[in-house]
């Protein structure tokens, strides 16, 4: 049995669990069985987005399911192409009718795509988005403490989450201070790190034997015990069970320090800096 998930509580009143399910690339009928399957193990929280092309499949996945819809708490992502103000209104739109919902839990700007500087505009649709009923809680993901500043100022409205690439080669200390000082609740994407050798790192297999855990196992209880609420994604229901299973141990102040001395400035996988990336 899966230990019981903590909740935490965003700036905005929303409950959601303390880890989430991923579903980059898990798309059609076969993503939907993979998600079905991970409502089942436990996750509560599912992570999407417009550009995933996937909303679809997601919806089928909450309707599958035994869960209550009000169980669950369902998130997407608004696209860089789609930052006007009326483009942004209509892919919320889109975005519940793909799924087949009658409205998202979350919903996020994906990336800031500060050279178009239109983010504020869609900032505001959000706004009115959970207005109107659309979204009960907004966020962000890959902004900058100076993008997060605009917002606020221009907007008089605080992100309730933001999601951002956090991993051990890259754990972000000073942003995640900033948003924690923020009221701004981190998420983290690619929480494992996509690299093959972090999963194979000795210090954190010592770690790992000690507790009798996997070497994933330890790097998610690590985002928990930062205050990062991480995402992860797996396919077979084993590792979906796997990746829930963080709640029955705690890691050492002695313990952390070897996973922190991992991180590095450059420790983005595919150097996706969000003050020079974009995605559309």
């Amino acid at each position: 049995m899966v230990n019981a998930v903590p909740e935490i509580t965003l700036n905005d009143g929303l409950t959601v669990p303390a880890i989430g399910f991923g579903t980059y690339k898990l798309n059609g009928a076969a993503g939907a069985n993979t998600i079905v399957s991970a409502i089942d193990v436990g996750y509560r929280l599912l992570d999407s987005a417009f550009n995933y092309e996937n909303e679809g499949a997601l919806g089928e996945a909450v309707r599958r399911s035994s869960v209550p819809r009000e169980q669950l708490r369902i998130t997407s992502k608004l696209p860089g192409r789609h930052h006007t103000y009326d483009a942004a209104i209509t892919t919320i739109q889109e975005s519940i009718l793909r799924a087949g919902l009658d409205y998202y839990d979350l919903y996020l700007i994906h990336w800031p795509n500060p050279s178009k500087d239109l983010y504020v505009e869609a900032w505001k649709a959000l706004i009115d988005a959970k207005k109107w009923g659309l979204i009960r809680s907004i966020g962000v993901c890959n902004f900058l403490p100076e993008h997060l500043e605009r917002l606020i100022q221009e907007t008089g409205v605080t992100p309730s989450i933001n999601q951002i690439e956090l991993h051990p080669y890259f754990s972000q200390e000073k942003q995640r201070t900033w948003y924690k000082e923020h009221g701004i609740v981190t998420q983290s994407w690619s929480p494992l790190g996509r690299a093959n050798e972090l999963l194979q790192d000795k210090d954190i297999q010592v770690i790992a034997d000690a507790h009798q855990k996997s070497i994933p196992q330890i790097i998610l209880r690590w985002h928990i015990q930062l205050g990062a609420l991480p995402l992860p994604k797996a396919s077979s229901p084993g590792r979906q069970l796997e990746n829930l299973s963080i709640f029955d141990f705690s890691l050492t102040d002695e313990e952390m320090q070897p996973i922190a001395k991992l991180s590095h400035p450059n420790g983005r996988t595919f150097d996706q800096d969000p003050a020079v990336y974009e995605e559309f």
